[in-house]
């Protein structure tokens, strides 16, 4: 038994070297993965969200999903946040007695809640089967659920909590945000900029839309300026509007690595229910990880093979131990 528990100690200590010496090369993370130049987008900017829920019913219209009901009358479709089913969703914030829109103090705001199709995905890098892709021209963090496993590894790597599984599924499947990637080979593009009547979301690519974030910002509150509708790059449809008074900040510019879906708030961001995050995102992190411990399987090696002498030597003990008693019995 002590023998046993020296090897076992050994073996743990060996592979602890192996694994410390296949790390030292890279012991540092890789770099986080940037915005495609071109990658799309969205900007939604919360001032100018009225709360109508239009792009709700319009993301379920464009993605053929059903109604879900948190009310006993199940008149209409009530969903409380995303689900397999819910791709996209508005959210309010309240504060006492929530007479001024905007305002953390006695006052009320709304939040877009989606998919933020990040530069450097967790869900892509979690993913054991390569169903979720991030698209090198687009940057859209696409689902293929012919490849899926139901593993639900993206559900619990997603920092934003946004991919949710269709337990209802025989099959086993995500339903996410994909910035209604169908649609574009028609001229389409996202739904909920589309049907937006105030342009609270606006759609385009990324590098556009940070700029005319940006641009806000800098502006001088209770001025007016033109806010472009539907697609920042489309045909105008513009209209003059009062400019809110906004953060000193484009959530998703920098937050875990940077983000295609970006947000313009006048409340704090964490108050409205978005995350507080790093700008680096996990995945460059974990996948340093992964690649050290398992490049050329060295570590499962070291381990099966620590396992099976232990096992193999307990076998043998056992069959010593039972041809002794037989021994013994018969002198």
């Amino acid at each position: 038994m002590a023998s046993r528990r020296h090897f076992l100690k050994g073996a743990l200590a060996g592979s602890a070297a192996l694994a410390g010496a296949s790390l030292a090369p890279e012991a540092c993370a890789r770099e986080t993965h940037t915005r495609p130049a071109d990658g799309l987008g969205l900007l939604y900017d919360a001032t100018l969200c009225i709360g109508c829920k239009a792009c709700v019913a319009a993301c379920k219209q464009a993605n053929n999903n059903p109604p879900e009901f948190s009310t006993e009358d199940k008149l209409w479709d009530t969903p409380l946040d995303t689900s397999g089913y819910t791709f996209n969703i508005i959210k309010m914030y309240r504060n006492g007695t929530m007479q001024t829109k905007d305002a953390e103090v006695d006052g009320f705001a709304f939040m877009k809640t989606s998919c933020m199709h990040c530069a450097d995905p967790s869900c892509v890098s979690a993913c054991p089967v390569s169903a979720m892709i991030k698209d090198p021209v687009t940057g859209i963090v696409a689902y293929d659920p012919d490849i899926c496993v139901g593993c639900r590894y993206c559900v619990v790597a997603c920092p934003f909590g946004i991919p949710k599984y269709q337990y209802d599924s025989p099959t086993g499947k995500i339903g996410k945000c994909e910035l209604c990637r169908h649609r574009h080979a028609d001229g389409g593009y996202s739904a909920c900029a589309e049907v937006c009547p105030t342009g609270a979301t606006l759609y385009g690519k990324t590098a556009d839309l940070l700029l005319e974030a940006k641009r806000r910002i800098a502006l001088e509150p209770g001025s007016v300026t033109n806010y472009p509708r539907g697609r920042i790059d489309g045909p105008d449809q513009s209209y003059e509007g009062k400019v809110g008074t906004y953060l000193d900040h484009v959530y998703g510019e920098h937050e875990y690595g940077g983000t295609q879906v970006l947000k313009l708030s006048a409340v704090n961001f964490q108050k409205v229910g978005m995350p507080d995050l790093p700008p680096k995102s996990s995945a460059s992190t974990s996948e340093t990880i992964q690649h050290s411990l398992y490049g050329g399987l060295v570590l499962p090696v070291v381990a099966l093979g620590a396992l099976s002498f232990i096992a193999k030597k307990t076998v043998r003990d056992k069959d010593d131990t039972a041809r002794d008693d037989s021994q013994e019995t018969q002198s």
